[in-house]
């Protein structure tokens, strides 16, 4: 485990390098009581500096992200630098994806979780980053697909009755902790399933 203060944007490449290939990692960020979203009912509404600057460069180093339908929809999802897979049931794409460049965007159902992991590689996309959501989160480590969960605990209580990172049936997946890092009381965690 490596415990570091303040990461620099330059160590950012060493801290979240994938440890082999291919590799699927999911990123979540929720408050110190456990809130997945918050007043806007959205993760925009409580993450932060440090946690915009990982994101950012999660998506800047995979080669494909993925992401629920319904968090696609509520965090208002545009196109990206990279192509989007939207996991939907309905095979809709999300309003802020429609006008995405041709083949940016490809919509596909679940499914089983190991096959759909396989089929992102067969894309030839080795690094796959997930951003949730909670359901979508849920069904992935419950078939054992996933290699890295990204947290960030921003220093906030929100209470109310927001949803957790991971929602769906329940499940009891062991972590181990490979890089914590800290900036202004924000914890960053690398967790290895």
């Amino acid at each position: 485990m490596r415990v570091l203060v303040g990461p620099d944007t330059d160590d950012l490449a060493e801290l979240y390098a994938p440890l082999r290939s291919p590799w699927l990692r999911v990123n979540m960020v929720s408050t110190v009581d456990g809130a997945a979203t918050g007043a806007s009912g959205t993760s925009g509404s409580i993450n932060n500096a440090v946690d915009k600057q990982v994101f950012d460069h999660l998506r800047a180093t995979c080669d494909v992200i993925v992401v629920g339908a319904a968090t696609a929809r509520a965090e208002g999802y545009g196109p990206a630098d990279r192509p989007i897979v939207v996991v939907s049931r309905q095979e809709e794409v999300p309003d802020g994806l429609r006008d995405a460049p041709d083949g940016s965007v490809v919509v596909r159902p679940l499914g089983d979780p190991v096959a759909f992991r396989a089929w992102l590689h067969d894309q030839g996309w080795a690094t796959v980053l997930c951003e949730g959501g909670p359901t979508l989160l849920g069904h992935l480590v419950a078939a054992g697909v996933v290699d890295e969960l990204c947290t960030t605990f921003v220093p906030r209580v929100v209470g109310g009755d927001h949803g957790r990172i991971s929602t769906g049936a329940p499940v009891d997946a062991p972590l181990t902790l490979h890089t914590l890092l800290e900036q202004d009381g924000t914890l960053l965690a690398r967790w290895l399933l």
